[in-house]
């Protein structure tokens, strides 16, 4: 069992349910709920019930995925709320991934104003990235994220014994961004990554736990992501806007299949204008590939991607902005590129063979 100690609340990582039971029973709510998915509802839901006792609660099932992380589901859940009498002094418990976590966060610190909320995560991407942070929001318009707000919930408790449930893709796909972290701050992750070939030999509550530290040591530095928060962008800028237009295809993109994809692309352009040496690009690029394997990017679809990373909120003005890697485990924010070169980028990863 570890603890990590934010400045207002708690991310407990292990087998966290003496810990849950203790915060539900020490605290007073005037009514608990819920939120699932059709996924967690079956998969994850009687593990809860099964660890947690002596309280009652108001389900709350949504659709899963990112395609329904909208407004209109959004309503749906606030009518749900309604519906049960929730009010401020209520407590909403977001079990599920990555989007649960984001909508359901994002319903609960807008309804009637704001009502606390705690996070149990339930995949490996939502235990390693949406769990710490405090960034809650929806989709808009295709731009991931656009509509959303700055609020801690009040505790975060991460059991990897949900990481069973998952398929190899989605363990995959949460695994991008324990990448991304050894990438971007810590070259000791990311050597114990690469040395390892299958993600099923890692000790995952050690992993979750040192992936964590990596973003905790940001977060705390700027925690509305003025500045260096930005590092965590690596590999999002491109990768967003690739899942936001597979997502309407008949090939859509995990989060972390996306996100691994812009790793490539955004190292490509972190040696041509920036520090990253040939020698590690090609590090990168083979671990990445060897791992998620190749979706060849179709050019007809480059003016489609520019025009989504020009909405990206971490652009000032009309520049599409990224995080560059210097080396292995260290990185600059606020970086910004040519059009040209970013598409340069896209076929540069097009070019690669497995």
């Amino acid at each position: 069992m570890k603890t990590l100690n934010l400045s207002d609340y708690k991310i407990e990582v292990g087998d966290v349910w003496t810990k849950v039971n203790t915060f539900l029973n020490e605290n007073t709510f005037s009514k608990l709920a819920v939120i699932v998915d059709e996924n967690t509802v079956k998969d994850c839901l009687p593990i809860f019930r099964e660890n947690v006792k002596g309280h009652s609660f108001h389900l709350i099932e949504i659709p899963s995925g990112e395609k329904n992380k909208t407004i209109a589901t959004c309503q749906t859940i606030w009518q749900r709320m309604m519906e049960h009498g929730l009010d401020r002094h209520s407590l909403v418990i977001n079990l599920g991934g990555g989007v649960i976590g984001d909508m359901g966060g994002f319903c609960a610190a807008t309804f009637k104003r704001g009502m606390a909320f705690i996070q149990i995560p339930t995949t490996l991407l939502a235990q390693v990235d949406a769990s710490i942070g405090g960034k809650l929001g929806i989709d808009f318009n295709e731009v991931k994220n656009a509509i959303g707000l700055f609020q801690n919930p009040k505790a975060v408790f991460i059991d990897p014994i949900f990481l069973k449930t998952l398929s190899y893709k989605e363990l995959r796909s949460g695994f991008a961004e324990i990448i991304k972290h050894g990438l971007i701050a810590d070259v000791n992750l990311w050597n114990d990554i690469v040395a390892v070939e299958d993600i099923y030999d890692f000790e995952m509550e050690d992993l979750i736990y040192r992936s964590l530290l990596v973003k905790q040591n940001v977060v705390e530095q700027d925690p509305f992501e003025k500045g260096i928060r930005k590092v965590l962008n690596f590999g999002h800028t491109i990768g967003h806007a690739l899942e936001s237009v597979a997502l309407n295809s008949n090939k859509p993109l995990l989060h972390g299949e996306a996100i691994a994809i812009g790793m490539v692309c955004e190292a490509w352009l972190s040696q041509k204008e920036n520090e990253l040496s040939a020698t590690n690009l090609k590090t990168i690029s083979h671990y990445i590939i060897g791992l998620y394997g190749k979706s060849m990017l179709s050019e007809t679809d480059f003016p489609q991607y520019l025009e989504i990373m020009s909405q990206d909120k971490k652009n000032q003005g009309k520049t599409i902005n990224f995080t560059y890697l210097k080396g292995l485990g260290s990185s600059v924010f606020d970086c910004t590129s040519a059009e040209d070169s970013i598409l340069d980028s896209l076929r540069y990863y097009n070019s690669l063979t497995l």
